[in-house]
């Protein structure tokens, strides 16, 4: 994920402090100067590290340490306050006008993601009960106006197009399409370059003209690194944007770009793109970010993640069934089912506090589908009493899964485990504690996380 290095480094001084009880101003300046080069190996812009570090070191050798506080935790709360100012106080919305269609043009170079996060754009406001159109205005790249197809199908969104005619004529002839069909946000899929030139500038600033977008968005990959914050200022003088899109985020970018666009810019990052599926696409929230930045994690997100894609229907099912005593290895299917849509565990763990002291190498992905070829190389009858499973079955469910026998006894063994702390709970046949009130529905146990990636 993006900011790992950055995370480690910053942890690291914020380490040290800690050790000390009391800190000084040469303390502060010291540690200043590894934070400084840590945002620049983190390829953010020189001006904004020299502005950010000034910042928070006249606060910190001027701030009164809380009683509260350690000194280093004083630190800590003034970094994570100075990160947020830099991304922005609040997360900020598109610019909807008082009469629909709200049109929303995307730009941006080749390569960026532009198409597939106009589609993600597009689900998501579908997601929120609008009628969104996507638009075809690349005649240019090959195959770029049957990606926008693809895409379009995938988000189950229309797409206008109209072959290779000029994309001016494309977009007047979409407005009247939206208009007619009752869309009330148009998406328009704008040309891009491998670099930019006045040729891609000029159809720009005729289509901006034409549509007149309540919000021009540009598209800028994170892995560019400062190069992005170049193309975006470059964008925003040439025709005037309002917002930025930052894809790849999930990568292994250093994430400078990520701090430096608005202080460079003026302009917020709204959105950032998390993968390649069209789910993996999250609204920005600079104090979210902050936070995972700093390895204090970002559970508003997670449940967030949770509430979308987790079907409330069949969470209560699982909870009756654990409330009842009654929860076998089909339960432990869905429910790892349940979260598995919500992502990676990378990007999972990820938004856990303190998972930035989680190595990447004690993740195993390939895990949950080892686990769940197990469960689906039993019978029917071991998956509701897994307690018939004997030693030759144990043999037949490794052949059948390709794991080994002893993967299946520590899956067993952790299924042991959930039923214990089921009934340390209290959990009952009833599903009600000592006092007749409901129990709620416990999470997949620490431990089982923790030894979850340990079947290789």
């Amino acid at each position: 994920m993006a900011f790992e290095g950055l995370s480690e480094k910053l942890n690291s001084v914020f380490k040290k402090l800690k050790s000390r009880g009391k800190l000084s101003e040469a303390d502060v300046r010291a540690s200043m100067r590894e934070v400084r080069l840590a945002l620049l190996e983190a390829d953010v812009s020189y001006k904004v590290v020299k502005d950010f570090v000034a910042k928070v070191t006249e606060r910190c050798i001027g701030a009164e340490v809380l009683e509260s506080l350690t000194p280093a935790q004083q630190v800590i709360k003034i970094v994570h306050e100075e990160l947020i100012s830099l991304m922005g106080e609040s997360n900020s919305k598109i610019n909807f006008p008082s009469k629909p269609p709200c049109v929303i043009m995307m730009c941006g170079l080749q390569g960026s993601g532009k198409t597939t996060h106009a589609a993600k754009l597009a689900k998501y406001f579908k997601a929120q009960d609008h009628r969104p159109l996507l638009v075809a205005c690349d005649i240019y790249r090959p195959a770029a106006i049957e990606q926008l197809k693809i895409v379009g199908e995938r988000a189950e969104v229309p797409v206008f197009e109209m072959g290779q005619t000029d994309p001016r004529k494309i977009a007047d002839a979409a407005l009247r399409h939206a208009k007619d069909h009752g869309n009330d946000i148009v998406l328009i899929d704008t040309a891009g370059r491998l670099q930019i030139d006045e040729e891609l500038m000029n159809e720009l600033k005729d289509i901006k003209e034409l549509a007149n977008p309540s919000e021009i968005i540009l598209v800028v990959d994170a892995m560019t690194g400062q190069e992005a914050v170049n193309v975006a200022k470059t964008f925003d003088e040439q025709i005037g944007i309002d917002s930025v899109i930052l894809t790849k985020l999930d990568s292994d970018t250093r994430g400078g770009a990520a701090l430096s666009v608005l202080a460079a810019t003026g302009k917020p990052i709204k959105f950032v793109g998390i993968g390649e599926k069209l789910d993996d696409f999250e609204v920005f929230h600079p104090e979210r970010m902050a936070s995972r930045i700093l390895g204090m994690g970002d559970v508003l997100s997670l449940i967030e993640k949770a509430q979308n894609t987790i079907d409330e229907r069949e969470a209560e099912r699982l909870a009756d069934k654990m409330q009842s005593g009654g929860f076998d290895l089909n339960d432990l299917l869905d429910q790892m089912r349940q979260i598995k849509k919500m992502g990676s565990l990378k990007s999972l763990l990820s938004m856990l506090p303190g998972a930035n002291k989680i190595d990447d190498s004690q993740i195993d992905e390939k895990q949950v589908p080892r686990t769940e070829a197990m469960i689906l190389s039993m019978t029917p009858a071991e998956r509701a009493k897994p307690s018939l499973i004997n030693p030759s079955r144990k043999r037949r469910i490794a052949a059948g899964s390709g794991t080994r026998v002893e993967d299946v006894n520590r899956l067993l063994k952790q299924y042991e485990q959930m039923q214990k702390l089921m009934k340390q709970m209290g959990i009952t046949g009833s599903g009600r504690n000592g006092k007749g009130k409901r129990k709620k529905m416990p999470a997949i146990p620490k431990e089982f996380l923790q030894n979850f990636n340990n079947i290789k």
